[in-house]
């Protein structure tokens, strides 16, 4: 009896110790500096795109400090603001980057946010990578979906903002706003969001640090 007690505490230590794991308070969460009451926001908004336009880039405002959390800092590179549809999403735990950005969203605009187009193509997500295939011959010119298409490494500045991208499903219209960031983590590590909607293969994705996420 004493035995089978202590299988039963082992096992629900392990199984609290993978709840902690996953939960908010995790170190593989995204961290959340709190913002005293009357504080400018910690993420202020760039200028936002016109529904249904392509990728709105800006530059970054003098005076924009970067962006401090507790696994490293944020240097704005430049801001970013898309209204776009959800192609695929992937959640991700163990690699580098989720100790800062826990989603990525493909994402695609103009003629890549249309259903006659987009039943003619799947698209898988890898290793941070986005893929996009088609049964016999593209539905539009491969020079048009790799620019109308992207892969968004989004680390969320808030928890209201971490609820809204898990709620983003693949088929919705998404919102996203915010600035495209250099990663510098304390131990070193760096990576550094694209800057054109042109690029193609590794380094081609844009991170992103989202003051903002609204689907519809």
């Amino acid at each position: 009896m004493i035995e089978i007690r202590r299988d039963w505490i082992a096992a629900a230590l392990a199984l609290s110790a993978i709840g902690w794991w996953y939960s908010p308070l995790s170190p593989r969460a995204p961290y959340f500096p709190a913002v005293a009451p009357g504080d400018a926001p910690r993420c202020p908004p760039p200028p936002l795109v016109a529904a249904g336009a392509e990728p709105l880039q800006t530059a970054v405002p003098d005076g924009l400090a970067p962006f401090r959390l507790e696994p490293g800092t944020l240097t704005p590179l430049a801001g970013f603001s898309l209204d776009a549809r959800v192609l695929s999403r992937r959640d991700y735990r163990s690699d580098r980057l989720a100790d800062f950005a826990p989603t990525d969203l493909a994402v695609g605009w103009g003629r890549l946010s249309e259903d006659a187009v987009l039943a003619r193509m799947s698209f898988r997500q890898e290793v941070r990578f986005l893929s996009y295939y088609w049964p016999e011959r593209p539905p539009l010119p491969m020079q048009e979906i790799g620019r109308s298409t992207a892969n968004l490494h989004i680390i969320p500045a808030d928890a209201a903002v971490a609820q809204a991208l898990k709620r983003a499903r693949t088929g919705e219209r998404v919102r996203v706003d915010g600035w495209l960031v250099r990663i510098d983590a304390r131990d070193g590590w760096q990576a550094i969001s694209s800057l054109s909607r042109d690029d193609q293969g590794a380094g081609a994705c844009e991170i992103v640090y989202a003051c903002a996420i609204a689907s519809r």
